[in-house]
C-alpha cells in the first residue's frame, strides 16, 4: 500500500470539495486517512489459508456453527462502510479449525473493498478449498451506509446474502437447521 499516494488523493478530494487543506483541523487528515486505510483494507494482502491451516482431528461430522461474527467492510462502489453479522457453518470431514479462525477468515475477506455477495462466497470458498469439509453455509446480514446515509436513505435496512457449498447446497433440511440455529 502506498501511504503517500493515499495522502495525495485525500488532499485532492479536500481541495475538490472546496476545503482549505491548510486549515488547522485538516492538516493531519490526509495522514490519518492513509493510516486508517492501511488498517481497514489490510485484508487485501492476507491469505485466509493461513488461518485455516491449523486443524484438529475429530470423529464427529456434526455441524459447527459460529454465528453473530461482527464484521466491518468497505463497499467498492462508493468506498463507504458496510457492516453487520456473519454466520458460518460447516460439516467437518475429519478435521475442524479453532473457533477464532472462523472469525479471522471472515475478517480477512471483510478488510477489502468488497461487495457483500462476493464476501459471502469468498468465505465459503476458503473453507471448501482449505478445510475440505463435507459442506459449508455462510449467511451475512449487512447494513450499507451507501444506502442509509446517501441515495435512497433507508437506515436500518439490511441486505442478507447466503451461500451454500457441498452438502448444504443439496440438503434443504440441513439449510433449515442452519437457519433455526442462527435465529436462536
Amino acid at each position: 500500500m502506498n501511504h503517500e499516494m493515499i495522502e495525495q488523493g485525500v488532499r485532492l478530494i479536500l481541495e475538490g470539495i472546496g476545503e482549505d487543506i491548510n486549515r488547522e483541523g485538516l492538516l493531519e487528515t490526509p495522514n490519518r486517512i492513509a493510516r486508517m486505510y492501511e488498517e481497514i483494507v489490510g485484508g487485501m494482502h492476507e491469505d485466509a489459508a493461513v488461518h485455516l491451516a491449523k486443524r484438529f482431528q475429530v470423529d464427529s461430522d456434526d455441524m459447527v456453527l459460529e454465528k453473530d461474527i461482527t464484521f466491518y467492510s468497505m463497499c467498492e462502489h462508493h468506498m463507504l462502510p458496510f457492516f453487520g453479522k456473519a454466520h458460518v457453518a460447516y460439516i467437518p470431514d475429519g478435521t475442524v479449525v479453532g473457533l477464532s479462525k472462523i472469525a479471522r477468515t471472515v475478517e480477512v475477506f471483510a478488510k477489502r473493498l468488497q461487495l457483500q455477495e462476493r464476501l459471502t462466497a469468498q468465505i465459503a470458498d476458503a473453507f471448501m478449498e482449505n478445510l475440505h469439509p463435507k459442506g459449508v453455509m455462510v449467511m451475512i446480514e449487512g447494513e450499507h451506509t451507501c444506502m442509509t446515509m446517501r441515495g435512497i436513505k433507508k437506515p436500518g435496512s439490511k441486505t442478507v446474502t447466503v451461500t451454500t457449498r457441498g452438502v448444504f447446497a443439496e440438503d434443504e433440511k440441513l439449510q433449515n437447521t442452519f437457519f433455526r440455529m442462527v435465529e436462536r
